[in-house]
């Protein structure tokens, strides 16, 4: 077993037992679990930077090529994302929705595990990490933009119908969690227009055209449409609440789509074949 595959999978039981321990945390009502689980968590960020940089070596690219790598990094991104709010907020049920998303990608990619690929020469650029770098991290902040949207929609419905759960007393109040949507927004709209800017001075030197119109580019422009239509509408209109969380739940549904809908789905020269090398 190679050094990257027993880190993925230490990385992979560590999300594991994150997961579990901030369930029990918010179902059970049991806080010391939670704290244990988050300092697991931020062991299973450390082994998993380790597993990303010994695939870095192993390959001697930015290890999004395929499938496995992609939802590794992006697995990462929404982690280490999570804790940053987290560190912030202490919001221990934030992890039980978190964790999750995070370590399903961790599964797939598992199941996806595939021999260290080459990239496509035609797609070796220092602008490939800038361009990936930005998008992850883009995304990964609006995953939690719409996990904060889920439950803002959930504790909403909890109050109109007065039928409270245990989640609702782990729940944030409805303003701080409008409050880390507007600021997920804040910083991931300006990182997705960065990794856009980059990713079409990458396909110049690639393709030597700034943008083709191919799907994986249709659809991130629509996303960033959506995204800068509730910026204007949070700024402008002054939009908040219900229709700010249903928004950022539809752009991450978009940008899930982008990621993973449009390689298997659509023809792309995004696609994780066009990527790797004959």
């Amino acid at each position: 077993m190679s050094t990257n595959i027993l880190l993925y999978k230490i990385t992979l039981l560590l999300y594991f037992a994150s997961t579990v321990l901030y369930l029990i945390d918010v179902i059970g009502r049991r806080t010391e679990t939670g704290k244990i689980g988050r300092w697991i968590l931020v062991g299973g960020l450390v082994t998993h930077c380790a597993t990303v940089a010994t695939r870095y070596v192993a390959t001697g690219h930015t290890p999004v090529v395929n499938l496995h790598e992609s939802l590794s990094f992006f697995a990462l991104a929404i982690v280490a994302i999570f804790l940053i709010f987290d560190f912030r907020y202490r919001l221990t049920i934030l992890g039980a929705f978190s964790c999750p998303l995070a370590l399903i990608m961790m599964i797939i990619g598992a199941a996806a595990t595939t021999p260290s690929p080459t990239i496509n020469p035609a797609l070796e650029s220092w602008w490939f990490p800038v361009h990936v770098l930005l998008a992850f991290t883009g995304d990964a902040v609006f995953a939690v933009a719409a996990i904060a949207g889920v439950m803002y929609l959930m504790q909403e419905r909890m109050l109109k119908s007065k039928r409270f759960s245990a989640l609702y007393y782990r729940m944030p109040s409805l303003d701080i969690l409008d409050s880390i949507n507007y600021k997920c927004l804040t910083f991931g709209f300006p990182l997705m227009t960065m990794g856009i800017i980059s990713g079409a001075i990458w396909a110049h030197s690639a393709w030597g055209g700034y943008w083709r119109w191919d799907p994986k580019e249709t659809w991130a422009l629509i996303t960033w449409f959506i995204y800068a239509a509730l910026l204007h509408a949070r700024l402008s209109v002054g939009w908040r609440g219900r229709r700010a969380a249903i928004l950022a739940i539809v752009g991450f549904l978009c940008v899930l789509f982008t990621f993973l809908g449009v390689n298997f789905l659509l023809s792309d020269l995004h696609s994780f074949r066009t990527m790797q090398g004959g």
